[in-house]
């Protein structure tokens, strides 16, 4: 027996470590799989100070919109405000109980208004991006959830609707326009021009640069009746050298699109919390290649919804207010 012993001792030593990591239930063929998201890296201190606070920043701009063929003057205000969104209907938790369905979100509210003529245009835009308070809810979700779109002129309105499904974007829309009545598409993941702008506010260090696909604005393409699709881009991010937009320290991110005729440059403060100053975007209007451009005129920090007494209009005006 002990020769025995000797002779086998590396395959008797083998065995047993086998045996007992079975024992464990350790081995490759029983362990269970792990269900639970990757750990995602903390945010700073700083950043949860600042967006979860209770609050949403409000920020005003003077506008100078293209369209048929001109310019026209109107005002924008970007909203930017996190909340938990519903990740199985993609819509706002607003009880207890769909908690555990839902994850942190950046939203922004981008609103454009402006006159052609005789006429109002009001454009809204609502994007949702998933990210960290802390936890790890969002890990399982990387890409932004959800972008919404609606134009009202007096001619009539649409609405355009895009949604992350099944690894993929589901495009759907109305319009009175008669081409444009019924919208249901996909369009493979890429980035979402939408989502730029939660992306500045997260991370600018990681915005895309170089050549890659991009799917464009739901706004310019509504204006221009275009459908959404993957476009060749060009990105860049550079110090910003111009005098227009305020501030220091700023930083110029430009989008360029290869087959669209189309740039967009956003402006922002390079120091947390990265408040976007303005943009500029250049395309075709009619006969004219024509440039809509946005400054920053006012930035306030509220909690909005609960502002909306007559009393409050106050604040309406503090924040609409032209320099």
């Amino acid at each position: 027996m002990k020769q025995f012993v000797t002779k086998n001792f590396l395959l008797i030593i083998l065995l047993l470590s086998v045996a007992f990591a079975f024992a464990m239930k350790a081995t490759v063929f029983q362990k269970e799989p792990d269900s639970k998201p990757k750990p995602i890296k903390v945010v700073p201190a700083d950043f949860n100070a600042y967006w979860f606070s209770g609050k949403a920043e409000l920020n005003s701009y003077t506008l100078e919109q293209a369209h048929y063929g001109s310019m026209y003057p109107g005002e924008a205000v970007l909203i930017f405000v996190t909340e938990n969104f519903r990740t199985d209907t993609q819509v706002k938790s607003e009880s207890p109980a769909s908690y555990d369905k839902s994850v942190p979100v950046l939203k922004t509210n981008i609103v454009r208004k402006f006159a052609t003529g005789i006429y109002d245009y009001s454009l809204f835009t609502s994007v949702f991006t998933p990210v960290s308070d802390g936890d790890n809810r969002a890990a399982a979700f990387p890409n932004t959830l959800k972008v919404s779109t609606s134009v009202q002129d007096w001619c009539g309105h649409s609405y355009q609707q895009i949604n992350y499904r099944d690894a993929a974007y589901q495009v759907s829309g109305k319009s009175y326009f008669e081409n444009e009545v019924d919208a249901q598409y996909t369009v493979p993941k890429v980035m979402l021009e939408d989502e730029i702008w939660n992306r500045i506010r997260i991370s600018p260090d990681q915005l895309p640069t170089g050549e890659f696909q991009l799917i464009s604005g739901t706004m310019a393409a509504r204006l221009r009746h275009k459908p959404l699709e993957p476009l060749s881009v060009r990105g860049t991010l550079d110090n910003y050298k111009g005098i227009l937009f305020p501030g220091t320290s700023l930083k110029a991110y430009t989008l360029e699109y290869h087959t669209d005729d189309r740039t967009l440059v956003i402006v922002f403060e390079n120091r947390f919390p990265h408040k976007i100053v303005g943009w500029r975007e250049t395309y075709k209007s009619r006969n004219a290649i024509l440039t809509s451009t946005a400054v920053l005129t006012k930035t306030l920090q509220t909690d909005y919804w609960n502002q909306n007494a007559p009393a409050d209009s106050t604040l309406r005006l503090q924040l609409l207010l032209k320099p």
